[in-house]
């Protein structure tokens, strides 16, 4: 892909609009630009030099509201030329340069490119569908689509060469196993044997093609994985009874049984017929792992109302862009990130927080793209558009975190590193065994069948998927209960860590100051208490007298007029209210107004004093309040043997209430970030395994000093990006939610390494014969329940990782 050098497009290099100059070729999207360039000069360092003022360039569409001109479409105005930098207007007219219509300015949605991965190999990436070199897997998109579950094209192939398999497959059985059964057809041995052929060979080459094709590409990059184990055992079945059938002469005698050349289509054809039943089963489970994403990206309404010039139309989501002004009615979701510029409602979040209760929202607020508004109508302001938007980097998160690797998959790898190589050895020791001492005849025959039951059984498979399948379903589960993980490797290390360390402010409390108690003295009652502090406070730019206002507010008070009013910095204010001399701030202040009288500070809050006329009046207690669920969630940690340890920058008398408050192990006050820091790298240095739970920017050193960051979704982008784990909660039950997890996403591994590695231990041995001098020859394992074996450990472990789309989180 090239720039054209006059509009800016991106052009495919294939265009016949084309030129060189000067050595370098240059590339159009129309003959228009190819012309311009021609005349005018333009270089490509300098796009759109060549459009003068007063010449007037037909209009053409292909340069129209393309990402070329993004410098104009950063601007705030309404209208801009498409072909004319810095020509920009409020109302819609003619370019004063070009003579083209100004148009509205709507940046063009960012093109993306769809990159294609391995589930089991996420390092594997290319710009194009194919299969994993690794371990022969088609690669999947990184993107997860919402209709992706739909249009499945290895799905779509793989069930109808299964149903195909299938058809062919039952004939097959019949003819060769019904006889063993007693069973007489009445078809001679030899026609049964070609009409074997017939139907097996379009079981094994076409339906089992795509087996041989990643075989053949594992054996030449050297990376043997399950499909070169099932390709060699259903080659070798199939290849012997293509020779027995056409060519029974050159078959020897050892392979004979009473002057009879067996043949083997049977086996050859229901090992692929079952191995594509496990692929189908596997692939329909493995959709099942996107569909946390799907639920995310459905989030979003198809389209949004926009109010332009007045005038209010329905347009697609993808029409929206950052500045438009939006309309959101009680019961419709909010199209994008934005601000509410008037109007107040309720909205339900869960859906991104996992938090049940409704927040209120009003003008100034802001509003999450997703979240379904309940109360009354909104007009927002999209902030946030396309992937900018906190629903866009969601999905992205928690696609980016299914793709990570665990460091418990590093076992898994190293186990089949070294396991195809010697399954392929056991089998080959396995044929010569019972080539030379099978105790019974024909010797070869069943040297062959065991070796292919060998290759068949040990397929690797579940090994693989054993983690992939845990990590993608887990973090799936995890975002729909508001944790993002960023990455496995953060979950597999949260489940070790027996040391929380937790923020006060914003993590345990809600990290603003409210009026939490009234302490009127004798002969004020509380509401005349509050009604006079909110009135003199009412002028107060302070965030102490905000939350006395807020409390009027809330109670419904009218708050009378104040006049006079002075503030004394450091001290407090005053004011004349209903014709009253009111004094309120430290006990200093009103001492100066000579109103004398006993003040006692308060461990939890700030205690603000009020006079008036010269009468102590009583105090107002105000503090950052406990958020409801941090007592719960502290006892819960407790219960799961977690120290909880508190550090904050706030005094020690209110870090010790609290912590006394909430039966915290441990608190440490008056820290700077850097403290904190440190605190955290000395409880690491004395073997602790430490968590770290913050909002703000002073917590960022300590989020990546910690084993495991978890970040408060309500704090900072510093605070989010040095953490692998971020609660879009913004509470410590989310810290809970992240620890039960870990644990089970971890336990679900493990689960699943036992079954494969139990699963292949068993298996290989009983394949090559192990329990036939103990039971005898009807011990032995037939390579075509070998390959139902096979199937079923891969559809177990899948199974098995998505139970955990039903795990509770809150239990």
């Amino acid at each position: 892909m090239a720039i054209d050098p006059i509009c800016g497009m991106t052009v495919d290099e294939s265009t016949p609009w084309q030129t060189t100059r000067d050595e370098q070729t240059f590339y159009f999207c129309c003959e228009h630009c190819l012309k311009k360039f021609e005349v005018g000069g333009a270089s490509e360092s300098s796009p759109m030099q060549l459009v003068t003022l007063g010449e007037a360039p037909p209009k053409h569409d292909c340069c129209h509201g393309h990402q070329g001109h993004s410098a104009n479409q950063k601007s705030s105005a309404k209208y801009i030329c498409p072909m004319c930098e810095g020509v920009e207007s409020d109302v819609p007219g003619d370019c004063p340069k070009c003579g083209m219509a100004l148009e509205r300015n709507q940046p063009a949605a960012p093109q993306t490119k769809t990159i294609y991965t391995c589930p089991m190999h996420p390092e594997v990436q290319q710009d194009h569908p194919g299969s994993c070199p690794k371990c022969g897997m088609d690669l999947e998109p990184q993107t997860v689509t919402a209709d992706e579950e739909e249009d499945d094209p290895e799905l779509m192939w793989m069930t109808i060469r299964f149903w195909v398999a299938a058809v062919l497959t039952v004939p097959v059985f019949a003819l060769a196993m019904l006889p063993m059964m007693g069973i007489e057809l009445g078809v001679p041995a030899e026609v049964s044997r070609w009409i074997q052929l017939s139907l097996a060979t379009p079981v094994v080459v076409w339906c089992g093609w795509p087996f041989f094709v990643r075989g053949a590409k594992s054996l030449v990059t050297m990376n043997l994985n399950m499909f070169t184990l099932i390709s060699l055992g259903v080659a070798a079945a199939y290849l012997y009874s293509l020779i027995a059938t056409i060519f029974p002469a050159a078959i020897p005698e050892a392979f004979q049984h009473a002057g009879e050349v067996p043949v083997y289509f049977e086996a050859a054809a229901m090992i692929v017929t079952l191995v594509l039943l496990g692929q189908v089963i596997e692939l329909r489970a493995r959709k099942k792992t996107g569909s946390a994403i799907r639920e995310l990206i459905n989030l979003a309404p198809p389209t949004a109302r926009i109010i332009q010039d007045g005038q209010e139309r329905e347009v697609p989501l993808s029409e929206v862009r950052q500045g438009y002004e939006l309309k959101v009615v009680p019961g419709d979701k909010i199209p994008v990130d934005g601000e509410v510029l008037s109007g107040s409602s309720t909205v339900d979040e869960s859906m991104l927080t996992g938090e049940a209760d409704p927040v209120r929202k009003q003008q100034g607020d802001n509003v999450i793209g997703g979240t379904v508004n309940q109360g009354g109508t909104l007009r927002i302001q999209a902030t946030n558009v396309g992937e900018d938007s906190v629903l866009s980097q969601i999905v992205q998160m928690v696609g980016q975190a299914q793709r990570s690797r665990a460091p418990i998959q590093r076992l898994a790898d190293t186990v089949s590193g070294y396991f195809v190589p010697a399954i392929v050895g056991i089998a080959i020791v396995t044929f010569i065994v019972w080539a030379l001492w099978s105790p019974e005849e024909p010797k070869l025959a069943y040297a062959l069948l065991n070796a292919v039951a060998v290759l068949i059984v040990a397929c690797p498979c579940a090994l693989g998927l054993a983690t992939p399948m845990s990590i993608m379903v887990g973090v799936g589960r995890g975002a729909k209960a508001g944790v993002l993980v960023k990455e496995a490797a953060g979950l597999e290390t949260l489940q070790q860590v027996d040391t929380v360390v937790v923020d006060k402010t914003g993590t345990l409390t809600e990290g603003k100051p409210k009026l939490t108690e009234l302490e009127p003295a004798e002969g004020f009652s509380e509401d005349e208490l509050l009604k006079y502090a909110a009135a003199v406070e009412q002028n107060s730019e302070h965030p102490i007298a905000h939350s006395i206002v807020a409390a009027a507010i809330q109670r419904d008070m009218g708050l009378p007029e104040a006049t006079d009013f002075d503030s004394t910095t450091g001290e407090g204010v005053q004011a004349v209210v209903e014709g009253k001399k009111i004094v309120c701030g430290k006990p200093s202040l009103l001492k100066d107004h000579g109103i004398e009288f006993d003040a006692s500070g308060s461990p939890e809050g700030t205690k603000v004093y009020l006079g008036v006329d010269g009468k102590y009046a009583g105090a107002l207690i105000v503090s950052d309040p406990l958020k409801e669920t941090t007592a719960g969630a502290i006892q819960s940690l407790h219960e799961m043997g977690i120290r909880v340890i508190m550090m904050t920058g706030d005094n020690a008398q209110v870090a010790g209430a609290i912590a006394k408050k909430l039966n915290i192990d441990d608190y440490q006050a008056d820290l700077s970030p850097q403290d904190k820091h440190d605190r955290i790298q000395k409880l690491r240095d004395e073997g602790a395994k430490v968590a770290m739970a913050g909002d703000g920017i002073n917590d960022a050193p300590a989020l990546a000093a910690a084993d495991v960051g978890i970040a408060m979704g309500t704090g900072t982008d510093v605070a989010i990006e040095n953490a692998a784990i971020t609660l879009m909660g913004g509470d410590l039950e989310g810290v809970v939610k992240a620890f039960r997890l870990s644990r089970r996403v971890m336990r679900n591994i493990r689960q699943n390494l036992f079954f494969a590695l139990a699963y292949n231990s068993l298996g290989v041995p009983i394949a090559a014969g192990i329990l036939v001098p103990l039971f005898g020859m009807h011990a032995l394992l037939n390579p075509m329940f070998a390959a139902a074996a096979m199937s079923f450990s891969s559809v177990s472990v899948i199974g098995n990782a998505l139970r955990l789309r039903a795990t509770n989180l809150t239990e």
